[in-house]
Formats: structure tokens, C-alpha cells, sequence
């Protein structure tokens, strides 16, 4: 799978539009197709769902039309009626269907603007999809094409994995000439008991060895630079830190996800909270991206 193909899980809500602004971005940005997706409940094992094809075709030709408005100012960009079980399964295989490397989908739900707040799909997404995912917040609608990709953030671990989230990292903005940020979070949360100037050294170590194994796969055009987050706990320095309009943030999933499948750790889940700009969460042991 690679990022010339992107798949967006679209509804005819806020945080489907916002999903679908961010889609189309970063579509935009990578020089990507992009495959909006509605994902309507199969019937099949479904004692919920009415068997009756006249019902089926009036929910399809909804759906199709929800597609057909959404799409109208968005030309070359394909929409697509699928059936599944639940939304994160049609998704994610719509994603192997078109050779997808990303699945786009919306947190807002109601949220604050500028803010996360997982449903239920973009919950089962981020625990079972075996390629990277980005969360569109709340507002995300309201950033315009125009804008593209102004900065890549990754939040850079020491454990497992931390070498696929730069590749994921440098390959982003490498095909969207973005400049790239590395930001070290391995000073904060320290027990109390460590000495603040360590934490700093402890920091500003691994921003720099993460920033010299990734300046190798970046073109000389392309900025790289590093830093180290400070604060009471991750949320406050993540909070800390300026956020371009437009920017997305790459985090790399949990230690105990299954290989090739996602699992929002602790740590990503609390940069999550603080974080004012889409999120894109990339599996430890997915395959770098291209």
C-alpha cells in the first residue's frame, strides 16, 4: 500500500465533512487519489437491518446522493457505496480494495472546535486498521485546500517502532515538500525525582540522534529540525508548542498493538487530547510508505 491512494469514511455530519476537507488536503498535498467512502450496514448476520431490496436501494440511492453533494466542488475526487458489518471493517477493506496507505475519518462529534473526541468508528479504527489513520477534529472543514501541508510534526518514542514512525515521517514530507518537525517527549513525565537539567540532556539527545537518522532520507529543499517538549505531563507540553494551521501530527501506535494493526497507547491518547490539529496514527510495524 502506498499514499498515491487515500480512503475517507464519509457521512453526511461535521465530522464527516471535516473528514472529508482533511482527505481531500491531504490528497491534494501527496498528489494522491482520494476515495470517499460511505459504508452502509450489511444485512447479512444483521437482525437489525431490514432484509427488503426496495429499502436497500432507497438507503444506497441516499447515501449515493449524500456523495453526489459533498463531491459537486470537489472535482476528480470518487465516491463509493459500500456494505460491511460496521463502518471501521467496510473501511478498512476499502483501503485493500483501492490500495490505500491512509484512511481518513472524523472525531469532532460534538467536541470542542480544534479538538479531538473519538466515536465509535474512529475508536475501532485506530485498535484494528493495518495503516496508518488520520483524525480529523472537530473544524477541520473550515481549513482550506489553499492551505496544503505547511508542517509535519512526528512525536518521536525510544521504544519499538520509533524507526517506521520517522520513515512514515520523512516520506510525508518528503512527497509534500513540507518541512519536518521531530518532537522529543522522552524528558517529560519523568519521576520527580530526576533532575530537571537531565531531563533536558534526555531530550535533547533523542530529538538529535532521531534528527540525524532522518536527515539522510530528505531532500536538502526540505527543512528538518528538532525539539524537545517541556511541561508538567504530556498534555502540557504538547500544549506548549505552536501549531500551524494545516499541520498534522504523526504518532506511532502502542507497544502491544498486534503487528500491522494499530492500538492508541496511553501516550498517544494523551497527545491526542491537546492536540489542536489532525492526527495521524501509524502502525509500529507497518511497512514504510512510498
Amino acid at each position: 500500500m502506498s499514499m498515491d491512494r487515500v480512503v475517507v469514511g464519509y457521512t453526511a455530519t461535521d465530522a464527516g465533512a471535516d473528514a472529508l476537507a482533511l482527505g481531500a488536503r491531504l490528497g491534494a498535498a501527496l498528489d494522491a487519489a482520494v476515495h470517499v467512502v460511505v459504508v452502509l450496514p450489511s444485512a447479512e448476520g444483521n437482525v437489525s437491518v431490514p432484509v427488503d431490496s426496495a429499502y436497500d436501494r432507497l438507503v444506497a440511492d441516499t447515501a449515493r446522493g449524500w456523495l453526489r453533494t459533498a463531491l459537486a466542488p470537489l472535482p476528480g475526487i470518487r465516491g463509493h457505496v459500500r456494505h460491511a458489518a460496521d463502518v471501521s471493517d467496510g473501511l478498512v477493506a476499502a483501503a485493500e480494495e483501492f490500495g490505500a496507505g491512509l484512511i481518513v475519518v472524523g472525531t469532532g462529534g460534538g467536541g470542542p472546535r480544534g479538538r479531538h473526541r473519538l466515536g465509535t468508528t474512529a475508536e475501532q479504527l485506530v485498535h484494528s486498521a493495518p495503516v496508518p489513520v488520520a483524525l480529523a477534529p472537530e473544524g477541520a472543514r473550515g481549513v482550506g485546500a489553499s492551505v496544503g501541508l505547511p508542517r509535519v510534526t512526528a512525536a518521536i518514542g525510544t521504544r519499538p517502532g520509533a524507526d517506521v514512525l520517522l520513515d512514515t515521517a520523512a516520506t510525508l514530507a518528503r512527497r509534500t515538500h513540507a518541512p519536518l518537525r521531530l518532537l522529543s517527549l522522552a524528558g517529560v513525565d519523568l519521576p520527580e525525582r530526576v533532575d530537571a537539567g537531565l531531563t533536558r540532556l534526555t531530550g535533547r539527545t533523542h530529538a538529535a540522534q532521531a534528527l540525524d537518522a532522518v536527515r539522510g532520507s530528505l531532500p536538502s529543499e526540505v527543512p528538518a529540525e528538532a525539539v524537545v517538549g517541556t511541561g508538567d505531563d504530556i498534555e502540557d507540553a504538547v500544549s506548549r508548542l505552536d501549531w500551524l494551521p494545516g499541520e498534522v501530527a504523526l504518532v506511532g501506535s502502542s507497544r502491544l498493538a498486534q503487528p500491522r494493526r494499530l492500538f492508541l497507547g496511553s501516550t498517544a491518547g494523551r497527545i491526542l487530547r491537546a492536540l489542536p490539529v489532525p492526527m495521524i496514527v501509524v502502525p509500529r510495524t507497518s511497512e514504510a510508505l512510498s
